[in-house]
């Protein structure tokens, strides 16, 4: 017995002899201790987990060189040999994190991502078109956004003391020329594409990549949809315009056609919402759009869009140099767009995007000067009356192409490179009063090559560096162009982020053509920007310098317009902004709060030295909250903006000085405005339902607040004549009705 009992001690001894215990803590690269982590010997099952402190524990009973492993989702595995002799060993673990999508910093001072794909997304395509004050119109949604100027008497995106040329758009990677409907005296048009053709909408308000050229200011970046869910139609109707239109998917899902009809005529609307111009021919346009999708492999997709418009208006203005005269201006243009853009992965972790868009417009404008029973007036010893009887017609061909080559490094790491050209032929043909007849050509060939990287050192640290350089045929003149952005994560998963670039851009056309040696205009861009995401919560800010050299001047020429004459203009911008969002905090409600500063001065253009130019205002600041009521199927929209006073010139030319010269100036009364949309959706809730309806009501400018944009002077400067909105207030009421898939929540946001 005695014996027996010494041989268990003696097995249970060797046993215990045999055994080493493995101790230590799992940290991660920032030495936070880890929770939760598997440590173990490589194929076996011995093996421990680490605690809330980090640490870990366990016994083997394994002997001789082995490997100790630990693993865990988001971060790379770890691997060490370790000598098993029975001698307890202390082995301490740095976990590094792998560079994810899910957890990467995003790059993005300057910029507002807006997509379903986007992580970083501040709106997505269906809060732009909600937007009460934006009428369904993309850039007039993007106007709640910071750095944007709230002008109302001319299209276009006004961002950060810039022109409206100075803010480019593209679709799908490709330049857009001719965005927006033709201008109209003191009109902003709006936007010509239907917003529910994106599916993604990025919007720059400065420091934007290597890829996109031309633009000073900003960039809006606009994404087609890839193929329809499934075949639907959809029909609507208001007292503005009809609208009809299919999406066809083939069975096999790989593509799909799709074509649209629109017939809007104001004749309506303008009896019962009287406007300020005297209309002798209301607008009458029709628009139609067709589309095809193919999906080239299991990673391409092959798209065309191509679209078209006429439009035909006419009305009547107070001339601004006589008390007793009009201005009778008449506009009819016919524009036509194409797009079609593939792309592709091409083997090696290549892939390749590729686009070419085609659009051609024709403008016939015409100007008469009328007496108070709308006769023409023929003044022919009066130059300045005698002119204002012409006819201009421009007639324009565009086309841009672009390929980008990009391949994945390690990591999220990517480097990406291509080219891009930009061909414009634009001939114009002015008529004046006495039949003379001067005709125009500005031509131009811009051919671009670009390079960009993105490199990922951690998930918290990330940089893109890029260079872009241009050749323009029209100014025989190269540029070159650096861009550089860094972000860095906080283990907060807030953010900060720097970008800085220099831009180019061609003289506006307006300008042109000249008979001087002219080279590009040049911003450089300085940004910085902190932001925080989480929660269904965003919160924003940047600050941001732009300078400002090469900018045009203009003088008169022989027919009595400005042209561009050289390059001794320059300006400044600065300012600081910031952006709420919230989905969580009042239940059922989403709101967000924009505020931008903006300081800015210029000399260009006729400006005698650098002033604030007319198109910027210090303040902006807009709220819109959106909330639905399930019960009643209801969803109610509100936006308000405020923008302090905006600046007005009157400038002349002294022929005493041989200068120009500033008569009169002042700030306009602070703009305001409150709008509100309402939609019905009594088919919510009824899956069986062949169709949906929606019925669509809003109203902009609730509050009927008196709005001046700028100010008009006659020529001697005597007289001067508000510029303000067509109309106080304006109503909107529609009903749209979808076949074949619930489309309900497009049709409310299309039709606001």
């Amino acid at each position: 017995m005695i014996r027996y009992i010494g041989f268990v001690f003696l097995l249970i001894n060797i046993k215990a002899n045999a055994q080493t215990k493995i101790s230590g803590k799992v940290t991660d690269n920032h030495n936070k201790a880890l929770q939760g982590i598997s440590i173990s010997i490589k194929d076996s099952y011995e093996g421990g987990t680490s605690d809330s402190l980090g640490n870990y524990s366990f016994i083997t009973s394994e002997k001789g060189t082995l490997v100790l492993q630990a693993s865990a989702t988001g971060y790379k595995s770890f691997d060490q040999n370790i000598n098993l002799n029975g001698t307890s060993l202390k082995i301490n673990i740095s976990l590094k994190e792998e560079i994810t999508e899910l957890k990467a910093v995003v790059i993005s001072a300057g910029t507002f991502e807006a997509s379903d794909q986007k992580r970083a997304s501040a709106l997505n395509p269906i809060d732009i078109v909600t937007t009460a004050s934006a009428n369904a119109d993309i850039t007039g949604a993007l106007k709640t956004l910071p750095g944007t100027q709230q002008v109302g008497e001319s299209e276009g995106l006004f961002v950060r003391g810039g022109t409206a040329d100075e803010t480019k758009i593209f679709i799908d990677g490709t330049l857009v020329n001719k965005f927006f409907y033709s201008s109209e005296p003191d009109l902003a048009t709006r936007g010509r594409f239907n917003p529910f053709l994106f599916k993604g909408t990025i919007f720059s308000s400065g420091g934007y990549s290597a890829l996109y050229g031309q633009a000073l200011s900003s960039v809006l970046l606009l994404e087609s949809i890839d193929l329809p869910e499934r075949t639907s139609a959809d029909f609507g109707i208001s007292y503005l315009a009809a609208n009809a239109g299919i999406q066809k998917l083939s069975r096999n899902k790989k593509s799909s056609w799709g074509i649209t009809y629109a017939y809007t005529n104001l004749a309506l609307v303008f009896n019962f919402i009287k406007q300020k111009q005297d209309y002798f021919k209301v607008p009458v346009l029709h628009e139609g759009d067709a589309n095809f999708r193919i999906k080239t492999s299991a990673t391409g997709m092959l798209k065309y869009f191509g679209s078209f418009t006429s439009t035909n208006v006419g009305f009547r203005n107070q001339d601004v140099d006589s008390l007793n005269l009009k201005d009778a201006f008449g506009l009819k243009n016919l524009y036509m767009y194409h797009n079609l853009s593939w792309r592709e992965k091409i083997g090696d972790g290549w892939k390749l995007n590729t686009g070419i868009s085609y659009s051609t417009s024709r403008d016939n404008i015409t100007n008469e000067l009328q007496d108070g029973e709308n006769k023409k007036q023929e003044i022919m010893d009066e130059p300045l009356y005698a002119n204002k009887n012409f006819n201009l017609v421009n007639n324009g061909q565009y086309a841009n192409a672009k390929v980008v080559f990009e391949k994945k490094l390690f990591n999220l790491s990517a480097i990406r490179f291509g080219s891009e050209y930009n061909y414009s032929n634009e001939k114009t043909t002015y008529t004046q009063y006495n039949g003379n007849i001067y005709p125009q050509t500005v031509k131009e060939n811009l051919f671009a090559g670009f390079a960009e990287t993105d490199v990922y050192v951690t998930n918290d640290i990330a940089a893109k560096i890029g260079l872009r350089t241009e050749h323009s045929q029209l100014l025989d003149q190269w540029n070159m162009a650096p861009r550089v952005s860094l972000a860095y994560k906080f283990r907060d998963n807030s953010q900060f982020s720097l970008a800085y670039g220099i831009f180019y851009e061609n003289p506006e056309r307006k300008y042109l053509p000249t008979i001087n040696q002219l080279h590009f205009e040049q911003a450089t861009h300085y940004i910085a920007q902190y932001q925080k995401i989480s929660n269904e919560r965003t919160f924003r800010t940047e600050i941001f310098y732009k300078k400002y050299k090469d900018l045009f001047k203009t003088g008169l020429n022989n027919n009595g317009t400005f042209m561009a004459i050289n390059n001794n203009g320059f300006g400044d911008a600065k300012g600081i902004e910031f952006f709420w969002r919230d989905k969580k905090t009042i239940k059922n409600v989403d709101y967000w709060i924009s505020y931008s500063y903006l300081d800015t001065k210029r000399d260009f253009l006729n400006y005698p030295y650098a002033i604030e130019p007319s198109f910027a205002t210090k303040h902006t600041a807009s709220l819109v909250v959106k909330k639905f009521v399930t019960n009643i199927k209801t969803q109610f929209n509100a936006s308000y903006t405020f923008a302090s006073g905006r600046p007005y010139y009157n400038i002349n030319y002294d022929s005493t000085t041989s200068k120009y010269k500033i008569y009169d100036e002042g700030h306009t009364k602070d703009y305001n405005d409150l709008s509100l949309s309402i939609n019905y959706l009594p088919d919510i809730g009824k899956p069986k339902a062949k169709h949906f309806t929606v019925f669509v009501l809003s109203l902009t400018n609730v509050l009927g607040a008196n709005k001046i944009y700028t100010y008009n002077y006659s020529a001697n400067g005597q007289n001067k004549v508000a510029v303000t909105p067509p109309s106080k207030r304006f109503l909107y009421l529609g009903c749209f009705i979808s076949f074949g898939i619930d489309r309900s929540q497009d049709e409310i946001n299309n039709h606001l």
